[in-house]
Parts: structure tokens; C-alpha cells; sequence
């Protein structure tokens, strides 16, 4: 009895991941929420109420994330949902949020859909969309002296908006580019001998590549094997840890533009106390993951401390224009399209000695990367902004 009461007082936050899709992300995720989870209990937890986090496995299918979704909202009584890796689950979970009238906090996923063509009210981002990360590499790749470049992604939502607004944002600062040979696999099923052979042969200066997984690692074997690398600078979107792993075995790809976590140079304070609590807790680093499964608890945090209840309502208006510390850096969530201002880091991959990846990492403020007002009052359900 006393266990139940003590449970019904706790502000409860629902959790959906791909555990079964997307295990070392989705657990990297898990243990960063955890950890805030525990942080904030040990201080005192939120409105004189703990936290208390229940999860559940997608199992990377958008159904199961509804019927997950719901059994939290109608049956576990959940305050908030939170989770969600893959875009089209995210997007499956933002529908039964905006029905259920309940607020979710979409931690990793990366469609723009999520915050602008089928955003809604109930429904807010951690993560830098797809638009960001792409405006953040085509501003790096605008100052490359070459105009020929080529594309490679997988043939969905995500990379289908990758680099759309790659292609876009990159003409906008270099009308004089072209884009002469675009590849297209299914989502795990590169051809990849097949897909770098029309690469090759098309001559690009650049690759844009947006293939992660098993995908990015055949790109990176078959692509080594051909040369394509050799006379093609590459940037790639959300693929700088694997790659990092790769580098001592694939000398072709040093020199590749990626975004990534360099978990081991974020000097920061923040950021070194949050490595630190990561790893005396789990006995290893902090992925990418991590930061964002942490951040997500500590911002649903923040929202309820500001609207001083768990009401969904309430909590919507007290997350619009949100402020809070991250372990990358201040964050806010902004009120028109309710996408937050974390930013990511940017490298170029090589070494620092003989044995020991490096880059010359800098991180990019979010805040700069944002489509502009014009640009989501255009794509934004009016019904979103109530």
C-alpha cells in the first residue's frame, strides 16, 4: 500500500525508445536519463515530488510505439512523454500526444516534420533537426573551392530532407554549385560496390553523404577500396563517432567533415562534471545518446519546475521560450516552432599522434542553424501555435 501511494505520488515520465531497433543508442539514451533522473531525486526531486521514469521498447515499429504511448497515458498515468529515436516512430507518438492532449518531448529523432509540417501544439524537439545539421555542413562545405558534388542517403523521410535542404542551403551561399550523381539505397540494403561505381564515375570534388549503420560502414570499406576517396572531400551528417572508430582501419576517410561527440575534448565545465557522473555511474564514456536522454529529463524538468504543475497545458506554455543548461551548452526552446537551440560539434577527422583520433572539433550554436520565422509560419500547422 504504502509502495502504490508512494508511486501515485511521484511525477511520472514516460519513456519510449527502439531498445530492440537502435540497442546501443537507445541504451546510451536510457542511462543519460537515468542519470538525471537520479541527480534530481538525490536533490530534492521536482515540486517536492520524485521522478520516476518508465520505459518502454518501440522495438523501432511506429504501432508498437502507439500502443505503448497510449498504455502510458491511459493505464500508467504518466505526467509526460518523452523518447523516441527513429523520426517515423517519433512522429507515430507526437499523433497520440496531440489527441491524448498530453505533452512529449521528442529526444533524438530528426525529422523537420516533428516541429513543422505535421508539428503540434503538445509536441517539442531536444535534438538539432535536419535542417540544422544540414545548414551547419553546408556552411562549411559553401567555403570549399570546388562546385561538382554528389549525394549519397538512405531513401526515407530523413534522408530525403537531408538533403533536400543541403542541396538548398549550400546553392544559397554557392549558386555556382552542381550536383551530378545522387544514390539512393533502401534504408540497410546498400549496394555499396554498385552505389560508389556511379560515384566514381560521375568525378565529384564532394560527397554529401547521409548513410549511417551498416550502410556507413560498407560506404566506407567499398568507397576505400575504389578510391573514391581520394579525390572526393566528404560530409556527413550524424556519423562522427562510428566514423572515429574507423579511422585507424580506413586511412581514406581521415579528412571527412562530419558532425559527432567528441566526449573526450568538451572542456567545459558542465560537461566534464555531467562525463564524470556518466562514468563513475556506468564504468564507461557518454555517447552522443546520452547527452540527449539526459537533457531530455532535465528540460521536462525545468518546464515543470517554471509551470510549478505536471498539466500539459500548463507545461506548454512554461516550455515555450524555456531556458536551460545542457552539458553542451545553454539551450532554449523556442516558442514558434518548439525545436530547441541545442547545437552540435563539427570536425574534420585525423590524428593527433599515430595512435589516437582527433579533430579540429568547434561547436555550432543552434541558435544560428534555425529556419527563420517566414520559413516555419510556412511549413506549421496554425493549429501548432495555439
Amino acid at each position: 500500500m504504502l509502495t502504490a501511494i508512494a508511486q501515485a505520488q511521484n511525477i511520472r515520465i514516460g519513456e519510449i525508445n527502439s531498445y530492440s531497433g537502435v540497442p546501443q543508442s537507445s541504451q546510451s539514451y536510457h542511462n543519460g536519463a537515468e542519470l538525471a533522473v537520479a541527480e534530481v531525486n538525490a536533490a530534492g526531486g521536482v515540486l517536492g515530488r520524485n521522478i520516476e521514469l518508465i520505459s518502454r521498447d518501440d522495438t523501432g515499429m511506429p504501432d508498437e510505439a502507439v500502443k505503448h504511448a497510449e498504455q502510458l497515458v491511459k493505464t500508467d498515468k504518466v505526467d509526460v512523454l518523452s523518447g523516441s529515436m527513429l523520426s517515423n516512430v517519433a512522429l507515430a507518438v507526437s499523433r497520440v500526444a496531440a489527441s491524448e492532449k498530453k505533452l512529449f518531448l521528442v529526444g533524438d529523432a530528426l525529422s523537420d516534420a516533428i516541429t513543422l509540417d505535421k508539428g503540434n501544439r503538445y509536441t517539442f524537439r531536444l535534438r538539432p533537426s535536419t535542417y540544422m545539421q544540414a545548414a551547419m555542413l553546408a556552411e562549411a562545405a559553401a567555403k570549399l573551392p570546388v562546385r561538382r558534388w554528389a549525394v549519397i542517403a538512405p531513401n526515407y523521410e530523413y534522408g530525403q530532407s537531408a538533403v533536400s535542404n543541403f542541396k538548398l542551403l549550400l546553392k544559397e551561399r554557392r549558386p555556382d554549385v552542381e550536383f551530378v550523381a545522387e544514390q539512393w539505397p533502401a534504408l540497410g540494403k546498400l549496394k555499396a560496390a554498385d552505389a560508389v561505381k556511379a560515384l566514381r564515375q560521375a568525378r565529384p570534388d564532394a560527397i554529401f553523404n547521409v548513410t549511417f549503420g551498416t550502410d556507413l560502414q560498407q560506404f566506407v570499406e567499398e568507397g576505400s577500396r575504389q578510391g573514391l576517396f581520394a579525390s572526393s572531400t566528404v560530409y556527413s551528417m550524424s556519423a562522427g563517432e562510428a566514423l572515429g572508430d574507423m579511422q585507424a582501419q580506413y586511412e581514406a576517410i581521415r579528412n571527412w567533415v562530419v558532425l559527432g561527440y567528441p566526449t573526450d575534448q568538451i572542456a567545459t565545465a558542465e560537461h566534464q562534471r555531467f562525463r564524470e557522473a556518466y562514468l563513475k555511474r556506468y564504468n564507461e564514456k557518454p555517447h552522443q545518446a546520452a547527452i540527449f536522454g539526459y537533457s531530455t529529463i532535465m528540460a521536462l524538468v525545468g518546464g515543470i519546475k517554471k509551470a510549478g504543475s505536471t498539466d500539459s497545458d500548463k507545461l506548454v506554455i512554461a516550455m515555450r521560450g524555456l531556458s536551460m543548461d545542457s552539458p553542451v551548452g545553454p539551450i532554449v526552446f523556442r516558442s514558434q516552432d518548439q525545436q530547441s537551440s541545442m547545437g552540435a560539434f563539427v570536425g574534420t577527422l585525423g590524428y593527433k599522434d599515430s595512435r589516437s583520433p582527433s579533430s579540429d572539433w568547434r561547436y555550432l550554436d543552434g541558435t544560428r542553424y534555425m529556419p527563420d520565422e517566414t520559413y516555419v509560419k510556412g511549413r506549421r500547422p496554425a493549429s501548432a501555435m495555439r
